[in-house]
């Protein structure tokens, strides 16, 4: 996911793996719409171990370099079912998180909002989704721990789009096929 209008502006630097003893990542490039890694459910992550760790860092990396707020393992080419967040909950507060085989719960009366949405997987381009206002995701640090994170605001988004990746859905398969057709065909990408 994209940074946009409601990135952090704070001024605070980015987070190192695991407050800098973690290792350092590698920036690969992020995969586009129409890669079959993006387009099918990602494997359920099993070994923590430090080859995980590792892609965590990746990701990170890889995340910052794209100027991104969030990105799922597919989105680099990994079909492991992980994402990292750098993301603005709805008072600005950065919601920074690793989620390992991550569970999206989100209220059964949850109030919805309609956003617009961007993805690093189709850049450049963004378009209006409705999204819960609240969301909370269930699972693992990379050492297995179980995490939990329980946000609103864009951080919020963050989390269900994140998760949709991970299921092999992007934003744009939310939308209608001529606005789905639109925004890839402007972003360079072939329309489905």
């Amino acid at each position: 996911m994209p940074s946009g209008e409601n990135e952090d502006t704070t001024g605070a630097p980015a987070p190192a793996p695991r407050d800098g003893d973690g290792p350092v990542g590698v920036v690969h490039p992020v995969v586009r719409d129409g890669d079959p890694v993006l387009h099918r459910p990602c494997t359920p992550v099993t070994v923590f171990d430090d080859a995980l760790r590792r892609l965590e860092a990746d990701m990170v990396a890889s995340m910052y370099a794209a100027d991104g707020v969030g990105l799922a393992a597919n989105q680099i080419g990994v079909d492991a079912r992980m994402f990292v967040m750098d993301c603005p909950d709805a008072r600005g507060h950065r919601v920074v998180a690793t989620v390992v085989n991550p569970v999206l719960k989100l209220p059964l009366l949850a109030r919805r909002v309609t956003e617009d949405e961007g993805c690093l997987s189709v850049p450049g381009e963004t378009a209006p989704v409705e999204r819960a206002a609240t969301a909370v995701v269930t699972g693992f640090d990379v050492f297995g721990e179980p995490v939990r994170v329980s946000t609103d605001g864009v951080a919020a988004v963050c989390l269900q789009h994140e998760t949709d990746h991970l299921d092999g859905t992007l934003y744009v398969d939310r939308l209608d096929a001529p606005t789905r057709a639109a925004v890839l065909t402007a972003a360079g990408l072939e329309p489905r």
